[in-house]
């Protein structure tokens, strides 16, 4: 068997071995059809199946109340970013988003771009270490929206508990931490996020709204970027991303095969507290960059004591097999991404090394 890296790539990253496997058994001829998945017509009763049952999936694993809708969009988070004060964001209102780090500035930069808005709270005073309480979230009650980033796959920070922003529409991107655990999705409004972390490879961005806020979108806008384009055909208005929808198929398949999202986040537990471990027991060799509360259960982030000491890690880090340790470049560091698909086996080892790299270096 070829030998699998240790992968805590923040994106695109780790996919289930298993469902690597099924999609290379099924790559040239799936199901018999004597084609690739790749090959076939978005309009074919094959791939409406792949379509409907991705979907249906989705919104089981998640507990989606009855009202919402999932869609399969193109363009990543970022055309999100936009699209969202596009549709929703009116004359007359202001629309308050919560920066947390790298992302949610991201997402706040380009609605400014498009209308009022403003901060509704921010970790900045503590270097974003921390999430804002709910009780720190300024909700205006004229606000167009509250939008939120679940988890920063920078800064390593995730949302211990969701704000509650009452009538005002609540918004949440989801990129990093969809599916790591239990969400109740009806304390949001819309949801969304890119694939590459938890659900798939990249080219397919999932959405998940109530139905009311994807229709009637405003009539100025173009075609592919009003949601009511895409809900109307049920996310078939032009040529998806085929193939990576049908892996978002095999990666919901398989957390259901492993028993839904209460047991991913047993696994995730498990697995990130290792690291978290390594980190805490180190008298400060290693430091941890985000508040105890708010650590990410997908994206752990830490320091050393000199960029001397980081340069060593990456260096042993990668000639015994760890890959994508660096951290972002707009921060520096280290980074594990810990994503679902990322094996417990290789949290045990990268503890094991960073334990080994500090009896080396300590």
């Amino acid at each position: 068997m070829t030998k699998r890296a240790y992968n805590f790539n923040a994106g695109p990253a780790a996919l289930p071995l298993d469902v690597l496997q099924q999609a290379q058994a099924e790559f040239v001829d799936y199901r018999g059809i004597g084609m690739s998945i790749m090959e076939i017509s978005h309009r074919s009763k094959e791939y409406e199946q792949v379509n409907d049952e991705a979907q249906s999936l989705l919104k089981e694993l998640l507990g989606v109340p009855n009202g919402y809708e999932v869609l399969f969009l193109q363009g990543g988070a970022s055309t999100q970013f936009a699209m969202i004060p596009m549709n929703y964001l009116k004359q007359g209102q202001a629309s308050g988003y919560v920066l947390t780090g790298s992302w949610a500035d991201k997402a706040l930069k380009e609605a400014k771009g498009i209308g009022e808005t403003y901060v509704a709270g921010t970790g900045e005073a503590s270097g974003f270490r921390r999430i804002p309480a709910p009780n720190e979230i300024e909700v205006r009650p004229n606000a167009a929206y509250i939008h939120i980033t679940s988890n920063e796959t920078i800064a390593g920070s995730q949302y211990a508990e969701y704000p509650d922003t009452g009538s005002v529409p609540l918004i949440a991107d989801l990129s990093s931490d969809i599916l790591c655990r239990p969400v109740d999705v009806s304390k949001f409004d819309f949801l969304y996020a890119g694939a590459q972390k938890n659900l798939g490879p990249s080219g397919v961005t999932v959405v998940i709204a109530k139905e009311d806020m994807l229709k009637d979108s405003p009539k100025g806008l173009p075609t592919m970027l009003r949601y009511d384009t895409h809900a109307k055909s049920k996310s078939l208005y032009n040529t998806p991303p085929v193939y990576s929808v049908y892996i978002v198929s095999l990666v919901l398949k398989w957390i259901k095969g492993l028993g839904g999202l209460e047991a991913m986040e047993r696994m995730n537990l498990d697995k990130t507290k290792l690291i978290y471990d390594a980190i805490d027991g180190s008298g400060g060799f290693f430091e941890g960059l985000v508040d105890p509360g708010n650590r990410s259960l997908m994206n752990i982030t830490f320091a050393l004591g000199s960029d001397e000491l980081e340069k060593k890690f990456i260096q042993q880090a990668e000639a015994a097999g760890f890959i994508g340790l660096k951290g972002h470049r707009d921060v520096g560091h280290m980074r594990a991404s810990t994503y679902n698909a990322v094996p417990y086996e290789s949290c045990k080892a990268l503890a094991e090394f960073m334990q080994e790299f500090q009896r080396q270096h300590g």
